[in-house]
């Protein structure tokens, strides 16, 4: 007769552990919102140790920015767009916003993420609480403004209007505008939304 000698508490990682975190992770990131979902919570919801969510994430920015599939780390957008002189920040910003949606698999995710944004208000209070965690604070306080979140909030309506008009309805000519031609129109326009 054998004996199983597994002590009793959360069990160990399987074979798809790792998607099951994530799940757990997009149910907590809908039912509470980003400020509100803890490491801890999304262990429980998964029926995992908090360890092994930190041995597949290395904090909630992470598990967030997978668990929603988004196409490239807002942490890292943030960086490349805050580095450099204030005077060129509109232009980095367009840069950086239109290099994703160019690249074919960046193109298909945002979509995906937009649509679902349009069509679930909870999925857009993620993205939303997300976002303004990991983008939107930390440009506003490179700016020197009192108002910077309502100049950063600015420019993301010409970003999703841009995105919206250019990848989503293929309004002509902006579907079709070289992308250098469109970063050059935009930047000056998102530059005076920030310092002007």
């Amino acid at each position: 007769m054998t004996v199983d000698r597994r002590t009793p508490g959360r069990r160990p990682g399987g074979p798809d552990t790792r998607g099951e975190i994530l799940r757990a992770a997009r149910e907590s990131f809908a039912e509470k919102g980003f400020a509100a979902t803890s490491l801890r919570a999304v262990a429980r919801r998964a029926g995992v140790d908090a360890a092994l969510v930190h041995h597949y994430f290395d904090g909630k920015d992470e598990l967030f920015i997978e668990a929603m599939a988004i196409p490239v780390d807002p942490r890292r957008i943030a960086a490349q767009i805050v580095a450099g002189p204030a005077d060129e920040i509109g232009r980095r910003i367009a840069t950086v916003f239109l290099g994703v949606w160019e690249s074919p698999d960046g193109q298909q995710r945002m979509k995906a993420l937009f649509r679902s944004m349009m069509s679930s208000d909870e999925v857009a209070r993620m993205m939303r609480e997300g976002i303004t965690q990991m983008i939107i604070q930390p440009v506003s306080q490179v700016l020197d403004v009192p108002d910077a979140e309502l100049r950063v909030g600015l420019v993301a309506t010409q970003l999703v209007g841009a995105a919206v008009v250019r990848y989503l309805v293929g309004l002509e000519p902006v579907a079709s505008a070289d992308v250098e031609t469109l970063i050059d129109r935009l930047a000056p326009v998102l530059q005076q939304h920030l310092t002007g």
